[in-house]
């Protein structure tokens, strides 16, 4: 009698995870080279901080200025682009997302409706009459919006995160970066001077100074120089000011998509892009409102928030042609001119008026 044998099971096979993460650590390695540049360039802008009369400066305008210089002088690795091109994308959304966590309800509340008025008031004019004179000058719309956008909102921040909008050339951002750095800081050493002349009392002048001044560095310093009691309440009212960057995205995003359905684009193009960083603001803005953050766990946040923002500037930085920026011409930086005369001028006849 034959004996059949029995037949085995075959043993069941073990999950292989390789390709699961293999794709996930080739992602890890592309970006590393990059990543670690962009990260060297903002802690040596963090260090230049620290040299006689350099704390005044932003640690974000020097990242770029060092991305530039690199850039232009020995140039971007091509092992690097990955990774900067992540800085510039990722990095900067989620710097954008911890800014949530400096602004809260009390704040806003603190300014009062008359300075919560003036400081919309001001930004919204500002940003209208800003994409008007772009117009008339001949300004590319991209690099207009991005000016309009750091005249009237919060400076480099402002036109960094307004660029996920438009999706403007990192060399319009890097215009619009300089602009807004060069007459903000020449309202830093002016605005100190004004108070008296222009009879100003310190919380007037706080007010006026953080509804106009494009960075928080330059208005705390100027604030400062007149008392503590108006570097204070410029400090609050430039964080308000902050909170409307939020809005003023959203609102651009709408716009785009508008102009993209009137233009005849196709329905992918003409959909609103949804910035989901701004949300992420809004939400820690509610987050910061409703749970107490330690004072010590808040200065480290502020510190990683500014190095995140300083890591995505010299990533652009690293992408700047200083030819193209040249071939612009001198009318976007009459531009940006012209926009801070403009909210410095109208955002203190507002308070004038209302006083």
């Amino acid at each position: 009698m034959t004996t059949i044998p029995a037949a085995k099971c075959p043993e069941p096979r073990q999950p292989d995870l390789a390709p699961a993460s293999a794709p996930l650590f080739r992602g890890l390695l592309a970006i590393a080279p990059g990543l670690a540049l962009t990260a060297c360039i903002g802690a040596a802008a963090f260090g230049l901080r620290l040299l006689p009369g350099m704390s005044v400066v932003s640690p974000m305008i020097l990242a770029m200025l060092i991305g530039i210089a690199l850039h232009n002088l020995v140039g971007t690795p091509a092992r690097a682009r990955p990774g900067i091109k992540f800085s510039v994308r990722r990095v900067l959304r989620f710097a954008i997302i911890l800014l949530g966590l400096q602004l809260s309800a009390a704040q806003l509340i603190a300014v009062g409706g008359r300075g919560l008025g003036i400081i919309a008031a001001s930004l919204l004019a500002t940003f209208a009459v800003t994409s008007w004179i772009g117009r008339r000058l001949g300004v590319d719309r991209q690099l207009t919006q991005l000016i309009a956008a750091g005249s009237s909102i919060c400076g480099a921040s402002a036109v960094i995160a307004t660029n996920a909008v438009t999706d403007a050339p990192d060399e319009d951002v890097a215009y619009a970066v300089a602009c807004v750095t060069v007459f903000g800081s020449v309202a830093m050493f002016v605005y100190p001077l004004l108070p008296g002349l222009l009879a100003l009392d310190p919380q007037s002048y706080g007010l006026w100074a953080g509804a106009s001044i494009h960075e928080i560095a330059q208005v705390v310093a100027a604030g400062f120089q007149d008392g503590p009691q108006a570097g204070e309440f410029a400090t609050i009212a430039k964080l308000a000011r902050v909170a409307m960057l939020a809005p003023m995205v959203i609102a651009l995003g709408a716009w785009a998509a508008r102009s993209a359905r009137r233009n005849g684009h196709d329905r992918q193009a003409a959909r609103p892009p949804l910035p989901w960083f701004v949300l992420g603001f809004v939400a820690l803005v509610g987050v910061n409102s409703l749970i107490a953050v330690p004072p010590q766990a808040k200065a480290w946040i502020v510190v990683v928030t500014t190095f995140l923002l300083t890591v995505a500037l010299a990533a652009m930085g690293l992408e700047t042609d200083l030819r193209k920026l040249a071939a612009k011409g001198i009318r976007p930086a009459l531009l940006g001119a012209l926009a801070f005369v403009f909210i410095a001028s109208f955002s203190l006849a507002l308070i004038k008026l209302t006083g």
